[in-house]
């Protein structure tokens, strides 16, 4: 069982690294972002739940834009154009289905 010191890091883009898990059928992510990192919009066809745990993130899901704050989880289905701005220091998992071949 890995412990998340034990997990290399992958870097998403800049300001913004996750730690990965792989299960048969899910990957789950422990992710942090730097205050002012920009996730550009992009879509996967991927099923994606992500969960906040620390910080202040601004998500855009389709055409809708919420204000995460630690405890707030969002659906975003497959397909789905989505991005992200972190306003503070963030940590979240993210839960992917299927598999993220390309965060192994």
């Amino acid at each position: 069982m890995p412990q998340l010191d034990q997990i290399k890091g992958k870097e998403l883009t800049k300001g913004i690294l996750g730690k990965y898990l792989h299960g048969t059928n899910m990957t789950a992510g422990w992710v942090t972002i730097k205050a002012g990192s920009d996730l550009a919009v992009h879509q996967h066809p991927h099923e994606q739940i992500t969960i906040v745990l620390e910080g202040k993130l601004e998500m855009k899901i389709g055409d809708e834009t919420y204000l995460m704050e630690p405890g707030f989880m969002q659906v975003i289905p497959s397909n789905t154009p989505h991005g992200a701005i972190a306003h503070t220091d963030c940590v979240l998992i993210d839960v992917f289905n299927p598999i993220r071949e390309e965060y192994r």
